[in-house]
């Protein structure tokens, strides 16, 4: 590639990062200074404390997105991959299975990934609320309006999920770029008119605001951690535009106009305090709210569809990993594999969102949930980060200590404070994160129990077909492929369809797909054939956990290697599991029986390996857990 098409596609890729990686975050400066200075906290509106709250965010900003995700956490990527999942697969792959830490750390990588659902519900309901809330600035009487406003706003981008975003997803970078600049002259115009804000450049004014509040800058601390949402966004998107974009979108781009906007609300707050009803729609006077308000709702959109399109991507992610069933998957793009659609995803989160807009009724009162389920992620980001330097890495334990431990006593601080809020919505994201950890543990435990009592009861493969061919059964012709799972021993499909049909096909396939803990397998080495004898064959397929599964493309390749298939002459025998909760070992009665009902409304396997379904012929199978 020339040098000017380099220049170009990382230019390119940058303004997509723009739009994309930096939407959540970008649009924070709605509801944090408001959120801040809530009458609830009491915090009184004196020049000392704003220039104190407006060093934190500026340093907070600094240290923590800067310094921790774009410096260090770019750095721990899966293949070029990011996100929680990731991190995971990468931490409990530097320690070995049978290590005391492997299952902490599936727990931890497991809990924020939660936390991050969390996330991705609140950003929609917090961001679209903050851009309408503008209109009770230029009309107070619109008030009783915003609700059903942020109500229609959101059935209305949730109703279009299925089309994907390929369509309107060139707009976001130009859209978000116009946002920055606004947020960027909005902040300068501001900042002259109140030069005395930029001494909140200097760290010694947060430093002292935390010394001489005490408790109340503790509790503030917790609405701080609003101006730093969406920061693990950057990390999770890392597969689609990689780490140079990212990073030159962030220091370019959103951090200097997220600097310049901070100081320029509190310069405005010092000027005029009665402005702190909503710092960021008083930035330029009542002729700008309405412009912005259309500007902001736009944005919070771009900001919401992210998030939307990120909570895709972890379920696929923990599908693949074994931590959710099996669900329907849809590609909304035909040259983006990554653009996907999960229909009971997008109205479950949808039925949330609104829950929490016409339960919380306003920004201000999302502001406590949304802290805790960010911090949550953020510590688990940095434990997880942890042991990626220090295994994987092979870094020195000082140095591994130093960097992750300096991070996770922030986050620990951060965290501490936005606990001061769970009986006011921190309670929120926890109950959402209780159930999702509940439903994914439980289904992790229950597939483990069934491959059990199939281990236990297998016949090995080997010793089968030896007997098996002693006394032959008679062959048809065609070809029958036989799912196999990676503990089993002979398929219970094949047991049946010799014990009720008698025959045995000409060729036979036994088919054992294997998710690794890596987000994709190069082609050439997805696919491996071991030759059993008798014309019967063993087919292994290797997949990362956000390879797309694909069976008839696996069969295309098998032809490279000597196998050859013809789909219509091929049979796909599968058993279909009925699993029964049964007393006595295994988990409690009330986890069996919600693996049970998890399993019986799982996606069939044939549909989700994308396998012809009138080439299928589904054979039942009980197994106790």
């Amino acid at each position: 590639m020339s040098s000017e098409n380099k220049k170009s596609s990382v230019a390119a890729l940058t303004l997509a990062a723009v739009g994309i990686v930096y939407g959540d975050i970008g649009t924070s400066p709605l509801y944090t200074l408001r959120a801040v200075f809530d009458e609830e906290h009491g915090l009184p509106l004196t020049t000392p404390n704003i220039l104190g709250i407006i060093s934190l965010i500026f340093w907070s900003l600094t240290v923590v997105v800067s310094l921790k995700y774009v410096t260090l956490v770019l750095r721990a990527d899966n293949r070029g991959e990011g996100g929680i999942m990731a991190l995971m697969a990468l931490a409990t792959n530097s320690v070995t299975k049978h290590s005391r830490w492997h299952f902490p750390l599936l727990v931890i990588g497991v809990l924020g990934a939660t936390m991050f659902y969390g996330d991705s519900v609140i950003t929609p309901a917090i961001s679209v609320l903050g851009a309408i809330e503008g209109l009770e600035v230029a009309a107070p009487g619109m008030s009783h309006y915003v609700v059903p406003l942020a109500v229609v706003v959101l059935v209305l981008l949730y109703s279009v999920q299925s089309h994907g975003t390929a369509g309107i997803g060139r707009f976001f970078g130009p859209i978000m770029l116009v946002w920055f600049l606004a947020l960027a002259v909005m902040g300068v115009i501001n900042i002259i008119e109140s030069p005395v804000i930029l001494h909140a450049l200097n760290p010694w004014h947060a430093l002292h605001f935390m010394l001489e509040n005490k408790l109340l800058a503790f509790v503030a601390l917790g609405a701080v951690v609003l101006a730093m949402t969406g920061a693990e966004a950057l990390y999770a998107d890392m597969g689609h535009f990689g780490p140079k974009p990212i990073r030159l979108a962030w220091f370019s781009i959103a951090f200097p106009a997220l600097a310049l906007n901070y100081l320029g609300q509190g310069g405005l707050l010092i000027m005029q305090p009665d402005a702190v009803d909503n710092p960021f729609f008083h930035q330029l006077g009542t002729w700008s709210v309405f412009p912005l308000v259309i500007l902001s709702t736009m944005a919070a959109v771009i900001a919401s569809q992210a998030t939307i399109s990120g909570t895709y991507s972890m379920t696929k992610q923990a599908i693949a990993l074994g931590l959710l069933p099996r669900m329907r998957i849809l590609h909304t793009s035909e040259s983006e594999i990554g653009q996907i659609y999960i229909p009971a995803v997008n109205w479950v989160q949808l039925a949330v969102v609104l829950i929490a807009v016409v339960g919380f009724g306003s920004s201000d009162e999302l502001a406590g949930a949304y802290g805790i389920a960010v911090t949550a992620t953020m510590m688990a980001t940095t434990i997880l980060t942890f042991f990626v330097t220090r295994y994987r890495w092979q870094l020195p334990l000082g140095l591994c200590l130093l960097a992750t431990g300096f991070f996770l006593v922030i986050d620990v601080m951060l965290f501490s404070s936005t606990t001061l809020k769970l009986l006011h919505g921190g309670w929120f994201p926890l109950l959402l994160g209780t159930v999702l950890l509940t439903l994914m543990l439980t289904w992790k435990r229950g597939r483990e129990l069934v491959f059990e009592n199939l281990e236990k009861h297998a016949i090995p493969l080997e010793a089968f077909m030896e007997s098996l061919f002693v006394a032959p059964p008679a062959r048809v012709p065609g070809t029958a492929l036989f799912l196999r799972g990676e503990s089993d021993g002979v398929p219970h499909a094949l047991l049946h369809n010799l014990s009720h049909n008698k025959v045995l096909h000409e060729r036979v396939v036994f088919l054992t797909v294997h998710i690794i803990e890596e987000p994709w397998v190069a082609v050439e080495e997805q696919v491996e054939i071991a030759e059993l004898g008798h014309n019967c064959y063993q087919l292994n397929v290797r997949y990362g956990f956000k390879d797309e599964p694909d069976i008839p493309g696996i069969l295309r390749q098998c032809g490279g290697l000597g196998l050859h298939f013809e789909m219509m002459e091929t049979s796909f025998f599968i058993a279909r599991q009925t699993v029964i909760s049964a007393p006595g070992g295994g988990m409690a009665p009330w986890r069996e029986h919600l693996y049970v009902m998890m399993s019986r409304n799982a996606r069939a396997a044939a549909d989700y390996y994308q396998i012809p379904p009138n080439r299928v012929i589904e054979l039942g199978t009980q197994v106790e857990i």
